[in-house]
């Protein structure tokens, strides 16, 4: 990642030019009511206890480190979704104040934390523009964790706080010194709470590229650490909304440059970046204070007022549409438009506690004035780009003209019309569309054994022919004019095309789509575990993305699963779905043959007793891989993790820690008999703590390990110990197995799990499976379609960016941005098709 100026990055943050002082005091949290009632009505804090309300959570803390960039202080932030459910946001802002507030006789942290509207947002002197309307902030955030626990650098001191539900455990500590400034927030969601607490990663990157786009020179870090999701991305743009706009038609041909829009008033800043591309989706996005308006709002309603007004003064005045030819509509002069719609104002009123619409009835005005004004100049300074915008627009509105008249031709025909259906359908008895199925399947012969194995009291089967059109790349009269989508719209029964905004009616408008007219509310896609059945099931994803996207807002829309394996012993038979279950089945198998030696209990077991601890082995191998693939490192690792009393207070005990020191190097000899092993104490300045550095000597190389506090406590570390072998009571190395009247030792548990699975396997055919077609109807059905059995994949738009731009890379025009992502990604294949 190059390097990003932040010198100007004060410029976008304030309404007026009054500056943030350099020093957050203590007095500017000002604190407004207790916090009894969160945990008793988290839903009136947060919105809801379900996801929503869950990534509210994170949202809060991120917004307190944007607002300290915002103010002119700190550049970095790091959000990293942890293996034991929490998650740590780290900033480089100025920490929150320490000091003792003055009516609250406490640590002005503890009161930010454990007081409801506490907050330097309620002050003039802290922050001049904030995301966060409600200010509960942070300290709903503590009150609805099981813990929290919250670290501060600043004035060369380090400060720490555990919180349980949010009350402290202990005062607000200084532990020790540090160069470093800025805040340290981990907490972990309370189940007692939550719905659910399993964090979705596109959700977090959606709302953090968003942040990132909409304040320059902020680079934000998004890491997932769970088991299986690892992955990590930054985001930074120092070019702010221009490169929000850049990224979004990144893989799209444009018809010039970004036209940019920014007008400063005493109480509201507009900011707002427009681009036109060859393509016909519209794609733009509104902000407010940072916080994403979904529903619009008057920002969005200027601004889509203004273009349609100057786009047709500038068509008129320069003679650009035909005599007597209607004006063009919002629709027509939006086609192809990616637009970025951004205001920070002082005090911002949004409809409803999600913070979607914006209300404010003011804005309305002076953002239509202002694009008005600056489009208009814009034009006239390069009336090449205004000739081209035009003639798009002029484009579209034929192409509408001629998708109108297509659809009178087909509606004349019956094929629009909801009472006709197309005959290929194999249509079920029921009627209420709840209840009902359609099974969009992959030619005749999966068709037909889909038909013949459904249960047609309420699921519906469609064949499709071959390949269905790439509407990425078709204007809309195209796309109707393809027999394939006219069958599809007809069995959905929802019409397609948008109805006319802002009261306008048109005759073509009762085709428009409409999901209350939809047949089906589980549309499922059944297609091959191959490239061509990978291929249909995207194309048919580009069209509901594109066309019928409130098919997929409302949960209709699922992926079904086939099974992926088909494994033999004997003559017994089973189907398994993917890799984790045919995992699982070996592990299953596995413990029937083998026994494994427990030293808790001095006694070998296998079977139901052996699986619980093979599935947990499995889980800390999986886990220990995280921190290297070398295997001294790791095999340090495994020593330290195997000390159940090793945590950070035990760190600033240096007698303790010399007795587990002593531990960990008999389990290091042991495991390393040619080795020669050391290790060593330093102090930790910055947490009053000791870290250990272990050292191998091997073969004239040395492997270095350093047990820092940061390591000791991570949630990674605190996982692993739990998943010790010692902790499962295993014990130390080495490890016995039994097989066959065999007793085998081995030195690490990654051995063990190898040899236990390497016995699973014998006398095993495994096959991978790819047709739909290979299975007989009453295989299909129990293992694909039965709903009691089968597994289905709900189609969600979460990230709604990376969904757009992953779409046009692969479905697009331009060939470049698809073969960059092909490179990108082609180490990441598994099950290569060839």
């Amino acid at each position: 990642m190059d390097s990003v100026d932040i010198t100007d990055r004060h410029e976008t943050a304030s309404v007026e030019p009054e500056s943030a002082p350099d020093h957050y005091a203590p007095d500017q949290i000002r604190v407004l009511e207790g916090l009894e009632a969160v945990r008793k009505r988290p839903a009136m804090y947060i919105g809801s206890t379900g996801p929503d309300g869950l990534h509210h959570l994170v949202y809060e803390v991120v917004d307190n480190s944007v607002d300290e960039h915002m103010a002119g202080f700190g550049n970095t932030i790091s959000v990293v979704l942890q293996v034991d459910g929490s998650v740590m946001v780290v900033d480089n802002g100025r920490g929150i104040p320490t000091g003792m507030h003055s009516t609250q006789k406490r640590s002005a942290a503890e009161v930010a934390l454990t007081m409801l509207h506490a907050g330097g947002k309620f002050e003039q002197g802290a922050y001049t523009v904030s995301g966060g309307l409600h200010g509960v902030g942070i300290s709903v955030v503590n009150a609805l964790s099981e813990w929290l626990e919250l670290e501060i650098w600043q004035n060369g001191q380090v400060f720490e706080q555990r919180y349980e539900r949010g009350k402290p455990l202990a005062p607000l500590t200084m532990t020790g010194t540090t160069k470093r400034r800025g805040t340290k927030i981990t907490f972990k969601p309370d189940p007692e709470i939550f719905e659910t607490t399993e964090f979705s990663y596109d959700v977090l990157a959606q709302r953090l590229r968003e942040l990132a786009f909409l304040n320059k020179g902020l680079r934000i870090t998004l890491t997932d650490q769970r088991k299986g999701k690892e992955k990590e991305q930054v985001f930074c743009y120092e070019g702010g909304i221009v490169s929000f706009v850049e990224h979004l038609n990144e893989a799209k041909k444009p018809l010039h440059k970004p036209i940019v829009i920014e007008v400063k008033k005493p109480d509201l800043i507009l900011e707002a970046a427009l681009q036109y591309n060859e393509g016909y989706a519209e794609n733009i996005f509104s902000f407010a204070n940072n916080i994403n308006t979904k529903e619009g709002g008057t920002h969005l309603v200027g601004f889509k007022a203004a273009l349609t007004r100057t786009i047709n003064q500038y068509a008129q005045a320069h003679d650009l549409l035909k005599k007597d030819a209607d004006l063009l509509t919002g629709d027509d002069v939006r086609e192809g438009l990616t637009a970025v719609v951004s205001v920070k104002l002082r005090n911002p009123q949004f409809e409803g506690q999600t913070k979607t619409k914006l209300g404010n009835s003011e804005v309305k005005g002076i953002v239509e004035a202002a694009v008005n004004e600056a489009l208009g100049t814009f034009f006239e300074e390069h009336p090449a780009v205004a000739r081209k915008i035009v003639q798009k627009a002029i484009e579209a509105a034929r192409a509408r003209e001629a998708a109108r008249k297509a659809k009178d031709l087909i509606r004349r025909k019956g094929a629009l019309d909801g009472g006709s259906l197309p005959g290929k359908l194999a249509d079920c008895s029921e009627k209420d569309p709840a209840r009902s199925e359609l099974f969009l399947v992959e030619g005749d012969s999966a068709g037909g054994s889909a038909k013949q194995g459904r249960d047609r009291r309420f699921q519906a089967i469609l064949p499709l022919k071959g390949k269905i059109l790439n509407v990425e790349k078709a204007r809309f009269d195209k796309m109707l004019s393809s027999e394939e989508i006219r069958t599809l719209v007809m069995a959905l029964g929802t019409g397609i095309g948008r109805k006319r905004e802002n009261g306008e009616t048109d005759k073509s408008d009762k085709d428009a789509f409409d999901i209350t007219r939809a047949r089906y509310h589980k549309i499922i896609l059944m297609t091959d575990a191959d490239v061509d059945g990978s291929h249909i099931r995207t194309l048919l994803l580009t069209f509901l993305f594109r066309q019928m996207p409130e098919l997929i807002e409302h949960g209709y829309v699922y992926i079904a699963q086939p099974p992926l394996y088909k494994v033999k012993k004997g003559k017994k038979e089973h189907y398994l779905k993917d890799d984790a279950a045919l995992n699982e089945y070996l592990s299953a198998l596995a413990v029937e043959e083998v026994e494994v030696f427990v030293e808790r209990n001095h006694e070998f077991v296998t079977g139901e007793a052996l699986a619980p601890l093979l599935r947990q082995l499995m889980a800390f191998e999986a886990l220990l891989s995280r921190f290297g693939a070398h295997r001294y490192e790791t095999g340090m690792l495994r020593a330290f993790v195997s000390l159940p009393e090793l945590d950070r207070d035990r760190l600033r005990d240096r007698a303790a820690l010399e007795q587990l020191i002593t531990r960990a190097q008999d389990m290091l000899r042991l495991a390393y008999r040619s080795a020669r092993v050391e290790c060593t104490l330093a102090e930790d300045e910055e947490h009053g703590t000791h870290n250990i550095t272990s050292r191998l000597h091997v073969d004239g190389l040395t492997h270095t390990l350093v047990v820092t506090h940061d390591l000791v406590n991570s949630a990674d570390f605190r996982e692993l110990q739990k998943l010790s072998p010692a902790a499962l009571g295993i014990g130390y190395p080495p490890f016995k197995m039994r097989y066959k009247d065999t007793v085998t030792e081995y030195a690490t548990t990654e051995d063990l799990v190898d040899a236990i699975l390497e016995a699973g396997k014998k006398g095993l055919t495994v096959q991978r499976y790819k047709g739909l077609g290979e299975m007989n109807p009453d295989q299909l059905w129990e293992t694909t379609m039965n709903p009691e059995t089968r597994s289905l994949l709900q189609v969600q738009l979460e990230d709604m960016t990376g969904v757009d731009e992953i779409f046009t890379i692969l479905m697009g025009d331009e060939v470049e941005p698809r073969r960059q992502f092909i490179q990108q990604h082609a180490l990441e294949v598994r099950n290569l098709d060839i």
